[in-house]
C-alpha cells in the first residue's frame, strides 16, 4: 500500500471528515462500546466546518495520510505539543499510515522545538502510543464519559527521568519549583 503523507489544507476538510468520523465509529469501539450517545457527542464537532477551522488555524499543524485520491488517515498538533488527532480509517491500520502521520506531527514538533509531545488516548490507541515511544502519565476520562490515557514522548533537550517526564503532562514541574 503506497499511503502519501502531506499537509491538511481547509479545502481537505470535507474528506479529512468522513476519515476521522470511520475512525471514531468503526476503530473505537473499544472506547464507544456502540453507545449512541457516546458516540453522538464524540463526533458532535467533527464536521467540515470545524475540521475545516482547525485545518486553517496557525495554532495547529495538521497532516493527511492518502492513498491514491483516499484520505485514510488526519493527524493534528497544536502548538502547545498536544497531539489533537491522529486517526485512520480500519483499512490502513497496522499498514504504517498511522505511524507515518505520528512520524510528521514529532518532525513539526521538533521544528516549533518543542521538547516534549503530549497526547490524552484511547483505549484502542493506546497501545499504538507506547510501542512509539510513549510513557503512560495516568487515566483520565474524556470530554465523552470514555476513559482516556495520558502520554507523553520526550522529543529534545536535557533527558528527563519518566516522572520528570510525566511532571510536563500536567505542567505540575513549573508549579514545585516556584
Amino acid at each position: 500500500m503506497d499511503i502519501e503523507i502531506r499537509s491538511a489544507t481547509p479545502a481537505d476538510a470535507a474528506a479529512a471528515c468522513e476519515a476521522l468520523r470511520r475512525s471514531i465509529s468503526e476503530c473505537c469501539q473499544e472506547d464507544h462500546r456502540n453507545d449512541e450517545a457516546i458516540l453522538s457527542a464524540w463526533l458532535g464537532n467533527k464536521n467540515s466546518s470545524m475540521v475545516a477551522t482547525w485545518f486553517s488555524s496557525a495554532a495547529n499543524y495538521a497532516l493527511l495520510a492518502t492513498y491514491g485520491d483516499e484520505v485514510v488517515g488526519v493527524a493534528l498538533l497544536t502548538r502547545g505539543g498536544k497531539i489533537a488527532l491522529c486517526y485512520v480509517i480500519p483499512e490502513t491500520l497496522y499498514k504504517g499510515a498511522g505511524k507515518d502521520l505520528l512520524r510528521g506531527l514529532e518532525q513539526k514538533a521538533h521544528e516549533w522545538q518543542l521538547p516534549w509531545v503530549k497526547v490524552l488516548s484511547t483505549a484502542s490507541a493506546r497501545d499504538f502510543y507506547l510501542r512509539n515511544g510513549y510513557i503512560p502519565c495516568g487515566d483520565a476520562t474524556s470530554a465523552y464519559g470514555t476513559a482516556s490515557f495520558k502520554l507523553i514522548k520526550q522529543l529534545s533537550g536535557p533527558a528527563m527521568s519518566d516522572e520528570q517526564l510525566k511532571k510536563q503532562f500536567c505542567g505540575c514541574a513549573a508549579q514545585s519549583q516556584a
